[in-house]
């Protein structure tokens, strides 16, 4: 393919917002075109250029190398036309829409959080969080940051360590009122297990947990940890549960903890062209801060409110 001339400054943006999602169905919805005007500018471009921008992938579209060299163009242009924009004195650089998805529990006690944060620095910026618990994506998704359980396995894109953080076994203090606590994990077979429904479950570390207490029968499991510590509080049986979020709730106990605890790390995922835009860049940021200050928490070592965590039979005699 031969080049036909210079690539069009619209060209440019279509491409900046394909490159983002991988889709032109989600391109054309922010710039407010239809799906053939989106394909028509891609077209365009690559003849422009002389080359092919995107090429199909499993899920959507990636970028080529001489898409990735045009992508960089584009973000340029871009910022270049929200300076102009800004009004006199401000600058618009992080008036910005970032998406991330992440575990259940990260999104509302670390995600929300920082993104509030974020907003009273920044107005314009706005944070889109969707919650799931799964393995990062191998292909274009349209996310611009995933946080998942375990190192991920994945290509073309950046991965980071954020976190430690802890599993524990819990019960509540109505519960053990009228069930004898476990003194070691043999005794927990006599109890059910609150925890993720295991045909539905994709994440090889938090799998890793069942085989702690395998003799333990599932009474409540399900997809969402909040139904994990709400059943547990309810007493439905003993939970395996995140501390930073079970140390919440004084009605929940944790049990054996010399013997069962599960360590777990949370994982930052980019791809290189989300990382360059300074807004995913400053919300990634804010996220490591985030869990850099809850680190005594995330791994149980104390309540939210910064307290000792008491634990085991004295804490279950403690509350009678």
């Amino acid at each position: 393919m031969t080049r036909s001339g210079r690539p069009s400054a619209d060209d440019l943006l279509v491409l900046l917002e394909v490159g983002r999602s991988g889709r032109f169905t989600t391109a054309a919805e922010a710039l407010g075109l239809n799906h053939t005007t989106v394909s028509r500018r891609i077209s365009a471009l690559e003849s422009s250029l002389g080359g092919r921008v995107l090429a199909r992938a499993a899920g959507g579209w990636e970028l080529t190398p001489l898409g990735h060299e045009a992508l960089r163009a584009a973000e340029q242009l871009d910022a270049v036309i929200r300076e102009l924009t800004a009004e006199p004195g401000t600058s618009h650089v992080l008036d910005d829409v970032v998406r991330l998805s992440a575990t259940d529990g990260f999104s509302a006690y670390i995600a929300a959080p920082a993104a509030a944060r974020l907003r009273q620095r920044h107005p314009g910026l706005t944070v889109e969080i969707v919650a799931t618990t799964r393995r990062a994506m191998q292909q274009r998704s349209g996310l611009d940051i995933e946080v998942v359980v375990g190192k991920p396995q994945v290509h073309r894109a950046e991965a980071g360590c954020l976190g430690a953080y802890v599993l524990g076994l819990y019960g509540s203090a109505d519960y053990l009122a009228t069930h004898e606590a476990p003194s070691s994990v043999q005794d927990v077979t006599g109890h059910g297990l609150v925890y993720f429904i295991d045909s539905m479950l994709h994440v090889d570390d938090l799998d890793i947990a069942r085989t702690l207490v395998p003799t333990m029968r599932e009474a409540v499991t399900s997809t969402n940890v909040f139904v994990h510590v709400e059943a547990t509080r309810a007493g439905a049986g003993l939970g395996l549960l995140p501390s930073f979020m079970a140390d919440r709730h004084r009605d929940l106990i944790r049990l054996l903890p010399e013997q069962i605890e599960i360590p777990l790390e949370y994982w930052l995922v980019t791809r290189p062209e989300a990382s360059r835009r300074p807004a995913v860049a400053v919300v990634a940021t804010e996220l490591q801060r985030t869990v850099q200050s809850m680190r005594g928490e995330l791994l149980g070592h104390t309540d939210s409110d910064g307290a000792d965590r008491q634990t085991g039979p004295r804490a279950i005699d403690h509350r009678g």
